[in-house]
């Protein structure tokens, strides 16, 4: 099987498995098929068991590095600043590795916490699909919630947990609970949504009903009293308003992302089965037209129509990578939304406040993905018979595809300002857009995008992004400029459809802009201000008599003609004195007086 049949078949496989997904199970882990035991949300929203997750592979070491430096510089410092030696430190346990893995749904890396599987966040929303599901099933066998061997069979709904008969009775007789509502369980195989009380997991015996406003977390009433003393706090139903609607507005961002990719994706589709008719009916039209020749005739056409299948792989490739990328997105953004929705409609607000952090981390991550929603190929493309393909085998050979698109292997750069360019000062250089075989493009449209940064701050690219303005001059050829504000190495990247033309990326020095002389190119101050005696000059020369410039002769004069702004002896050179230098100015006014 070639590799544009394979990579077709698994984009329809991905495409089908989209359109046609089931909605998961809430309640039963993807790795084991059984209920969920323990289950821990991974950073990409997806559920599974903690004990499957502790059986899968690291996929990374994070862990910190530069230990060896950092001891290393310590005891020299130690070595330098204390005459005598200290006894060492007692041992101290290393701390957990920082590690990765794949999410075993999704395939994304994601970081585990430094307490591994067991610091992620508990699914309680899960927890009560796990419930739920064993109430309806066909054998019970739940435990009891206050004891350890008692097998229950009836709910307080008052208190949201399952009891043994004999906790049932004790639950009857106290006078707390003596008018809680007390249920069979078997009347809950009806019921679509049950909860359980979550308690705090450094007080087990309280459960979670508050929310420190300092921590963001919540907490319970023996929380407040301990490390959370004197934190401004409040009840989780009278702060859960706020936090809700922050991870609303991120859903509403992500479900508008999640519409523009599935319309992306179905205009590449759209392109990609139009080109694909296209290609039918130009390798018709070379069959048809190579039927009057002979032998050479009917090598050219093979030659025709493997040139057609090569272009028409190329295309396709690049079509396919496109909308897997973009499918694989959608897909993320999907779970990301369906997992958010089932929260917001389902959780209670603690479940909610418990789980917003892994949500919005995940949200925000899949909103800051760039993504390009303009198809990479066109379907240009056609068949002219009259175009001559020179001799073979002593016959004038006719006919060749012609696609008319540009190459971006073939395109190339042009101007003055790829040699150099200057701080603050408009760069600018023109983009030669060629197709297949080199030549030059008759006609603009492409879709050219310019990137361009500043190596020495690229680790915060939004700030340092220079704006680059683009020119189509409808004649194959575009005109780029742009205006760097600082000096220094700018890394410039250049995308024709989607990818990089010819040596891009490049880098760009940007020098800082020439400074003038203000001053003038004298002998000495005495000749240059008419023997003024308050006039001075930047070389620091004097001369006596009260005279506070300087004169031939006498001392700090560097014994030939200088510059008075900043004493430099060459006339052909740039002025060393930074713009603000008052002393400087001072004395470029008084030589010019």
């Amino acid at each position: 099987m070639s590799d544009p049949q394979r990579i077709q078949e698994e984009l329809n496989s991905m495409s089908k498995a989209l359109t046609e997904a089931k909605e998961p199970s809430r309640s039963r882990c993807s790795l084991c098929n059984k209920l969920f035991s323990a289950p821990k949300i991974l950073p990409c929203l997806h559920t599974f068991c903690t004990s499957c997750l502790e059986q899968l592979e690291p996929f990374s070491d994070l862990s910190s590095q530069g230990e060896d430096l950092d001891s290393s510089s310590d005891g020299s410092w130690h070595q330098q600043q204390l005459p005598l030696p200290l006894p060492p430190p007692p041992p101290q346990p290393p701390p957990p590795p920082l590690l990765s893995i794949l999410c075993p749904a999704c395939d994304t890396e994601v970081d585990l916490p430094p307490g591994g599987v067991k610091d992620l966040t508990v699914d309680h929303l899960a927890l009560n699909e796990v419930l739920l599901e064993t109430l309806q099933g066909e054998g019970l066998g739940l435990a009891c919630d206050l004891c350890v061997d008692g097998e229950a069979v009836k709910r307080c709904q008052t208190c949201r947990i399952c009891l043994c008969h004999f906790c049932c009775q004790a639950h009857k007789r106290q006078k707390k609970t003596a008018s809680h509502a007390i249920v069979e369980l078997q009347d809950l195989k009806s019921y679509a949504h049950l909860e359980k009380p979550i308690q705090c997991l450094s007080h087990p015996s309280e459960e979670l009903k508050l929310f420190c406003e300092q921590c963001n977390l919540p907490v319970c009433q023996e929380c407040l009293v301990g490390e959370h003393w004197q934190h401004p706090s409040n009840f989780i139903g009278h702060v859960i308003y706020k936090h809700e609607n922050s991870i609303q507005k991120l859903l509403k961002v992500t479900e508008q992302h999640v519409g523009t990719l599935e319309g992306a994706c179905g205009q590449i589709e759209a392109v990609s089965s139009t080109f694909s008719n296209h290609v039918e009916l130009v390798a018709q039209e070379v069959r048809t037209f190579a039927e009057g020749y002979v032998k050479a005739i009917e090598e050219h056409r093979d030659r025709l129509l493997k040139c057609l299948e090569e272009l028409k792989a190329q295309r396709e490739n690049q079509l396919h990578l496109q909308k897997a990328q973009l499918l694989q997105l959608c897909l993320d953004m999907k779970t990301g939304v369906e997992f958010t929705k089932h929260l917001l409609a389902n959780g209670s607000d603690l479940e909610i406040l418990l789980t917003k952090r892994v949500v919005e981390n995940r949200l925000k991550k899949l909103n800051n993905v760039d993504y390009n929603i303009h198809p990479v190929a066109n379907d240009r493309i056609h068949f002219s018979p009259q175009e001559k393909a020179g001799q073979y085998q002593g016959y004038e050979i006719f006919g060749a595809i012609l696609d008319k698109a540009a190459d971006p292997t073939k395109c190339v750069l042009q101007g003055e300002g790829l040699r150099s360019c200057y701080q603050k000062e408009t760069v600018s250089f023109t983009l030669l857009c060629k197709d297949m075989s080199g030549k030059r493009m008759d006609r603009g449209g492409e879709h050219v995008r310019v990137t361009i940064f500043h190596k020495d701050r690229k680790k915060d690219r939004r700030n340092c992004a220079t704006k680059a303005t683009i020119c189509d001059n409808q004649d194959g050829t575009y005109h780029i400029s742009y205006t760097p504000e600082k000096p220094g190495k700018y890394m410039v990247c250049i995308f024709v459809r989607g990818q990089h033309i010819q040596a891009s990326p490049f880098t760009m020095m940007v020098k800082s802009k020439f400074r003038q002389h203000r001053g003038l190119f004298h002998c000495c101050t005495f000749c240059s201000s008419g023997g003024q005696k308050s006039a001075r000059c930047a070389c620091g020369g004097v001369m006596p008599g009260g005279y506070q410039g300087c004169g031939h002769g006498h001392k700090g004069h560097p014994g030939s003609p200088h510059w008075s702004c900043c004493g430099s002896l060459a006339e052909a050179s740039e002025c060393s004195v930074l713009p603000g230098d008052t002393l400087q100015r001072s004395h470029l006014k008084t030589v010019s007086l």
